[in-house]
């Protein structure tokens, strides 16, 4: 009889954890970079391969789309079939991936390839936080998914910046391709380090995969997606207008279908009762809001410094570093002491420094104007990474502090598509 993730993982000491812990966040960078990187490529593929605006589009897009609709279903594999199983298949295609879009020879081969790799992400991305889930007690995770949160947002400062660096150095003339080639020695590691190292099992509760609810979901998620992707670039013509409003229905059916299934076999692809929980709803309402602000941020920051002063990538990418370096110096010498002591309240403390940060910014653009330098940016870009380091440390714990082990990975799976999908879209 094949023993629960959770029961394997109680047996493993510090130094086993931290192993895992190192393994498993070496492959949530790996998809958040690439989902960041891409975009300082884009003239480099155009030039190289002749891609048209509407193949760029789909080059972007449709890795968001894949990951997107079959996220969730990704999640919930990990409880029917193992966190451990379902995280290294998904490594191991994620891999295979970027080993495609890295020597794709034309640009449907490329975008073929990024629609696979959204795939293979949404099925590794989110046995990440259930493999957290089941490894450490309640009371450890706060620090451990604190990690996560800053990771995420270090991802999205960083990725611009090594794929900038990444082009300019121009590696045996491959130009834009050791953007995704980069991630091969990465996606090998956390497959071979995975298969050693991380807990073998899955949800305590026998459970199936719930077939029909991943095809109302997909259903569900496209009629909403789709749209929101291609929809803006096309100046919302009548048929994205309508897509959107037939999503809700769907949902609606999706919704009621799960409570049917929860019912007659404890095997829905979203657990109805999670939403009972004030905890969950309040972490995952919370984790818009955040995620919604933090794009925001990097967009218009972005748009600031390379539109409005004429900034070059490289030197805009290295103005930002100042974002992730308050982040990393935030979380690394406050932000488990302060998590320790002031709990879910640091959030608080991390929004006050945030908006601190947003205020110094905007002083010194109206101050300054075009002529700003980039070193007078940084102590207002600092602070609002010290802010955002220290809002996202606890979101993760606090969501999922009250959920059932054995729900990790349809938990999981929701927080994930909701971060995720906003960051990818």
């Amino acid at each position: 009889m094949q023993h629960a993730a959770a029961h394997h993982a109680a047996k493993f000491s510090p130094k086993q954890k931290k192993i895992a812990l190192l393994i498993v966040a070496f492959a949530f960078v790996m998809d958040l970079l690439d989902s960041t990187i891409v975009n300082v490529a884009i003239p480099s593929i155009q030039a190289n391969l002749g891609a048209s605006y509407a193949t760029i589009q789909w080059l972007i897009a449709g890795y968001a789309l894949t990951f997107a609709l079959l996220l969730i279903t990704g999640g919930r594999m990990g409880d029917v079939f193992g966190y451990k199983k379902i995280f290294l298949v998904g490594v191991a295609g994620f891999t295979v991936a970027s080993l495609l879009t890295g020597i794709a020879p034309n640009p449907g081969f490329l975008v073929a390839a990024r629609l696979f790799q959204g795939a293979m992400a949404a099925l590794m991305v989110p046995q990440v936080m259930s493999l957290m889930q089941v490894m450490y007690k309640p009371e450890e995770r706060t620090q451990v998914m604190g990690l996560f949160g800053m990771l995420g947002g270090l991802a999205a400062s960083l990725g611009p910046i090594i794929g900038g660096l990444l082009i300019k150095a121009n590696i045996f003339g491959w130009d834009w391709r050791p953007i995704f080639l980069i991630n091969l020695p990465v996606g090998v590691f956390a497959f071979i380090a995975g298969s050693k190292f991380l807990p073998d099992g899955k949800s305590e509760h026998p459970l199936r995969l719930d077939i029909k609810g991943t095809f109302l979901i997909v259903i569900a998620l496209s009629l909403l997606v789709f749209p929101l992707i291609e929809g803006r670039d096309l100046d919302w013509p009548v048929w994205s207008l309508l897509m959107i409003a037939a999503a809700i229905p769907a949902l609606w059916l999706f919704g009621w279908y799960e409570s049917v299934k929860h019912k007659r076999d404890k095997s829905a692809l979203i657990v109805p009762s999670l939403f009972h929980k004030r905890t969950f709803v309040s972490g995952l309402i919370l984790n818009v809001i955040l995620e919604s602000a933090m794009i925001g941020y990097f967009l218009t920051a972005t748009l600031i410094l390379q539109i409005g002063l004429g900034y070059s990538p490289i030197k805009a990418a290295l103005t930002g570093i100042a974002t992730a370096a308050g982040m990393t110096v935030s979380f690394t010498l406050f932000g488990n002491r302060l998590i320790a002591k002031y709990g879910r309240n640091v959030i608080t403390i991390g929004c006050m420094l945030f908006a601190a940060g947003l205020i110094t910014t905007v002083w010194v653009i109206t101050h300054y104007g075009f002529g700003t330098h980039p070193w007078q940016f940084l102590p207002g870009f600092f602070l609002t990474g010290m802010g955002l380091a220290l809002i996202m440390a606890p979101i993760f714990s606090a969501a999922l502090q009250d959920v059932d082990p054995s729900h990790a990975g349809s938990a999981s799976g929701i927080l994930n598509a909701v971060q995720l999908s906003l960051i990818h879209i």
